[in-house]
C-alpha cells in the first residue's frame, strides 16, 4: 500500500507513528488487543490525550477544531492508530454528531457540544432505530409534538450503543404524520439525564454491556434542540448514515487483526503437521482474506480521493459497508477455525499461545455478528446498491 503515497505523506505517517509510540498508554493497549468493550473512562483518556495534540477530530475542518487534514492524512492516521492498537475514538460524536451539527446545527449549537465533543468530556448516543423501525427507518413511531417553548418527545429506541455512559442523544423522531414517511421527521438533541429518559440494558451474546433500549417518556426538549429545520430530519439523518457507513468498514482494523491472526497462526499446530499456515487448505484462505482486504483498502482510498475532489459518497458507502462488515465476520471466523481445540488445551498446566488468545477472539467473534446489521442491515445495503448503480 505504500506507494499509493508520496513522501510528503509518508513522513507524515512518521510523525504520527511517533508520536502514538510516545503518548499511547500500554494498558489501553492491552485492553484494546485483548478484545475488551472499553469504559468511557478508557476512551476519554486516549481522546483527550489526542485532543490536546489538536489531533482528536482528526476529520473535521480547522473551522471546527479539525487539523484540516487531507483524506488521505485521515487514512494513514487511522492505519497507524490500528497497528498500535490504540482505542477506537467514539463513534457517535466525533464520527457522526460532531459532522451533523457542524453541517446543519446553528451556530450556538457547534458552540456549545463541538468543543466537548473533542475534547471527550462529552459523549453521544444515537436514537434511530426503534423496536418495529430498524432497517425500514422510515417507519419509526417515535413522536415530537410541538409544545410552547420546545417539543415533548415520546417513543422508545432500540440498540442504543453506549447509550448508557452517553450525556446526549441525537434522535429521529416524527413531527407530521400528515405527509409520506420520509417527509414528516426531524431531529432533535435530547439531554439523557432529563425527565422521562430511561434505559433498559441489553446484554449481548459475548456477555458484554454495549447497547440499551431507551425510553422516552413526555421528555421536553426545547426549541433549540431542533437540528437544522422541522421536517428536514430524513435528509440529516441520511447524511449522518452515510459517514456510518464508511466507518463501517473497519479496514485498519480488520488489516490489524488479520496480521495478528497470521502471527497466530504459525503458533498453532495444524491438522496435517507443522503449523496452520504450512496447512495448503488454510493458505488459501488466509490468501483469499489477503487480497480482498487490500482490495477493500484500493476502495476506500478511491472514496477518498472523491472526497478530496469534493464528492461524498452515495451508493460506495453501502458498497464499504457491506464488504467491510462481511469481512470482520470472516476473519473472526477463520480464528475459530484455528484455534479450535487448542484455543482451550492447556500443556503442563500452562496456557499455550493459543488459549491466551481465546478468550478474546471469541469474544470478538460472537460480537461480530452484528456487523451486517448495525449501521443499516447489509440486505438493504444490497438493495441500495441495486437499485442505485445496477439500476435494478
Amino acid at each position: 500500500m505504500d506507494t499509493f503515497f508520496s513522501d510528503a505523506e509518508q513522513a507524515f505517517r512518521a510523525e504520527v507513528r511517533a508520536f502514538i509510540r510516545a503518548n499511547l498508554p500500554a494498558d489501553l493497549a492491552a485492553k484494546v488487543r485483548a478484545g475488551i468493550h472499553l469504559s468511557r473512562a478508557d476512551m476519554a483518556r486516549w481522546n483527550g490525550i489526542l485532543d490536546a495534540k489538536g489531533w482528536a477530530a482528526h476529520h473535521w475542518p480547522q473551522a471546527y477544531g479539525g487539523p484540516g487534514w487531507t483524506p488521505i492524512q485521515r487514512f494513514l492516521f487511522e492505519a497507524e492508530c490500528a497497528d498500535a492498537d490504540a482505542p477506537p475514538l467514539s463513534v457517535f460524536g466525533v464520527y457522526l454528531v460532531g459532522p451533523t451539527l457542524y453541517t446543519f446545527g446553528s451556530d450556538a449549537q457547534k458552540a456549545a457540544y463541538l468543543p466537548g465533543i473533542r475534547s471527550g468530556a462529552t459523549f453521544w448516543c444515537q436514537g434511530y432505530s426503534e423496536p418495529n423501525a430498524g432497517s425500514d427507518l422510515a417507519s419509526l413511531k417515535t413522536t415530537a409534538r410541538k409544545v410552547e417553548g420546545g417539543y415533548v418527545i415520546d417513543g422508545a429506541k432500540a440498540w442504543t450503543t453506549e447509550g448508557h455512559f452517553a450525556d446526549y442523544m441525537i434522535c429521529l423522531a416524527r413531527t407530521n404524520p400528515q405527509v409520506k414517511p420520509q417527509a414528516g421527521l426531524s431531529l432533535f438533541i435530547v439531554d439523557m439525564t432529563a425527565k422521562g429518559v430511561s434505559l433498559q440494558r441489553i446484554i449481548t451474546i459475548d456477555g458484554a454491556h454495549s447497547v440499551n433500549t431507551t425510553f422516552l417518556d413526555g421528555v421536553f426538549v426545547p426549541d433549540d434542540a431542533l437540528i437544522g429545520e422541522i421536517d428536514k430530519g430524513w435528509t440529516y439523518a441520511k447524511f449522518l448514515l452515510s459517514h456510518e457507513r464508511t466507518n463501517n468498514a473497519q479496514v485498519h482494523r480488520s488489516r490489524r487483526e488479520f496480521t495478528r491472526l497470521k502471527e497466530l497462526a504459525r503458533q498453532v499446530a495444524g491438522p496435517a503437521g507443522g503449523s496452520f499456515l504450512d496447512d495448503p487448505v488454510f493458505q488459501r484462505r488466509f490468501a483469499a482474506l489477503d487480497v480482498e482486504l487490500s482490495a477493500l483498502e484500493v476502495t476506500v482510498l478511491r472514496v477518498l480521493g472523491d472526497q478530496t475532489d469534493g464528492r461524498e459518497p452515495g451508493p460506495e458507502a453501502s458498497i464499504l459497508k457491506v464488504i467491510g462488515s462481511e469481512l470482520q465476520q470472516r476473519i473472526s471466523e477463520l480464528a475459530m477455525d484455528v484455534l479450535g481445540e487448542e484455543g482451550i488445551r492447556q500443556s503442563h498446566g500452562e496456557e499455550c499461545a493459543a488459549a491466551t488468545e481465546a478468550a478474546g477472539w471469541a469474544e470478538r467473534h460472537l460480537f461480530r455478528r452484528v456487523v451486517t446489521i448495525y449501521a443499516g442491515a447489509n440486505e438493504i445495503q444490497k438493495t441500495i446498491i441495486a437499485r442505485t448503480v445496477l439500476g435494478m
